[in-house]
């Protein structure tokens, strides 16, 4: 199926026929002096990743939509070649096609290695890692059974300097004990869902205590860390590890085979890369400020995953990075810098923690909704050797009562890794999103490439997604793919 495609005049991006998004103006986009701003495509619904293959072939990933009160959208992987000039990406003009489908809600993040599309896929149950022949379009699952039906996203996949293939799965709870507002997500229809540890851990048998909403009637209940929803733990109960835990961070073989934990405690890892000192780099989102489990000013980071750098099969215990006891600043979540305006506040869930693996490489302002990364290895595009990380943008006051947050992210910063610092590369010339101020430029950018020549990065924007009320709502064709250019 080809779909339909035309180069739009600027005049036709400023009047565009979705309520949601009326216009698009690359110049309500900020970005350093010496680059320039284009659209490329327009219309994409609930857009999550994006990877190129090395002719320039971009593989594009819509998530879709079953939410009510959203209208039913399909999951597919577009396939957009360009045409004409350079065939590695310098013509915004090019064929767009679906190269497949997945179930909707399910698809993320994407990568080429090998002859195949590999694909991210959060799963109904458990999350697993997908892959397409590029010549053929056959499917296979090359890994499944990592705990899902929750809150956060899977991570990845991308391949290392080794070869292999990285990929990493977010917590199941929000803040770390299943709770009702989690029935908000998936586990309405996974009651006994729950996070699972990368190693043994000894509890606290400190329980939250809240309402049963599978109940007729709001009785009482308690509810453990790592226990589904109405089950308590016991004071110095032991659970067990698992190599499929949530939190995780793993390596495999690309067909899926010799899978090793490296890491767990990382509570939503959506976005990682390789950086050209050969670390693995993987962004992740603090705790959210609201429920029976409240964190406050917990920032987002980018972890440096230091087992990465192991040989393949030598780690026999992952390295902790916290969740769901320790902030970014490796502080505890019960100290007084965390305990939250509103909800209640936690408490200390593992009796006898792992030692942390912080410092995060790079902090952020919490709730800026640290999302997908790339690394600039061109001397073309400047910048060599940063990290450009997208900042999908705040869910305040849903996860936040703090005015301050309200705007925090909506934007594209390029990270020096090595001295953990940051500055804006693409922005609104006004803070938060476009349609929070009726301009054409960015709303929530989810991902970034670059085109396999150096010369452009290109950003995926979501699209629409805004906090009304007490609902989350997103619109499908209001998903848009950038391109910045030096000139």
């Amino acid at each position: 199926m080809t779909l339909p495609t035309v180069s739009a005049s600027a005049q036709t991006l400023r009047h565009l026929p979705t309520p949601a998004r009326p216009r698009l103006d690359p110049a309500d986009v900020e970005v350093p002096d010496g680059y320039d701003v284009e659209v490329v495509l327009a219309g994409l619904s609930m857009p999550t990743g994006m990877a190129f293959a090395d002719d320039g072939t971009l593989f594009l990933i819509e998530g879709g939509s079953t939410w009510p009160p959203r209208p039913y959208l399909p999951a597919r992987i577009l396939r957009y070649a360009p045409r004409g000039g350079d065939p590695r990406g310098g013509d915004p003009a090019g064929d767009l096609a679906v190269f497949g489908e997945e179930p909707p809600e399910r698809p993320r993040g994407a990568t080429v290695h090998g002859g195949y599309l590999y694909v991210a896929d959060k799963g109904d149950y458990h999350s697993s890692i997908v892959r397409y022949g590029l010549s053929t379009g056959e499917r296979t699952v090359v890994v499944d059974g990592l705990p899902d039906s929750g809150w956060h996203e899977p991570g990845g996949p991308v391949f290392g300097p080794d070869g292999l293939m990285y990929f990493a799965q977010g917590s199941v709870s929000r803040n770390g004990v299943v709770l009702p507002q989690d029935y908000g997500a998936d586990l309405a229809r996974h009651p006994a869902a729950h996070d699972a540890p990368g190693q043994d851990v000894v509890l606290t048998g400190d329980n939250v205590d809240t309402y049963d909403v599978t109940a007729q009637y709001p009785y009482p209940v308690e509810t453990g860390a790592f226990k589904p929803f109405g089950v308590p733990a016991n004071r110095t109960e032991r659970v067990a590890g698992a190599r499929k835990c949530s939190t995780g961070v793993w390596r495999a073989q690309p067909d899926g085979t010799g899978m090793e934990l490296l890491a767990w405690g990382v509570r939503n890892p959506y976005g990682m890369a390789f950086g050209e000192d050969g670390e693995l780099y993987v962004s992740d989102n603090g705790f959210a400020e609201a429920g029976e489990r409240a964190v406050a000013n917990d920032p987002d980071r980018i972890w440096r995953i230091r087992n990465a750098r192991t040989e393949p099969g030598s780690v026999r215990t992952p390295d902790w990075y916290g969740f769901p006891d320790i902030c970014a600043d490796g502080r505890p979540v019960w100290e007084q810098r965390h305990l939250p305006q509103r909800g209640r506040p936690a408490r200390r869930l593992i009796a006898e923690p792992p030692a942390w693996a912080g410092p995060p490489a790079y902090v952020e302002l919490p709730h800026s909704g640290m999302a997908n990364m790339d690394v600039c290895r061109s001397d073309l595009f400047g910048h060599r050797g940063r990290l450009f990380a997208c900042e999908w943008g705040s869910l305040a006051p849903l996860t936040s009562p703090r005015s301050q947050d309200v705007d925090h992210g909506f934007r594209v910063i390029g990270v020096d890794v090595a001295k953990g610092t940051a500055g804006d590369f693409l922005r609104n010339r006004h803070p938060g999103p476009a349609s929070a101020h009726g301009t054409g430029g960015i709303e929530r950018p989810v991902d970034c490439a670059f085109s396999p020549d150096g010369r452009s990065l290109y950003v995926l924007d979501f699209g629409v997604s805004h906090v009304d009320g007490g609902r989350h709502v997103s619109y499908g064709h209001t998903g848009v793919l950038w391109r910045i250019t030096r000139r």
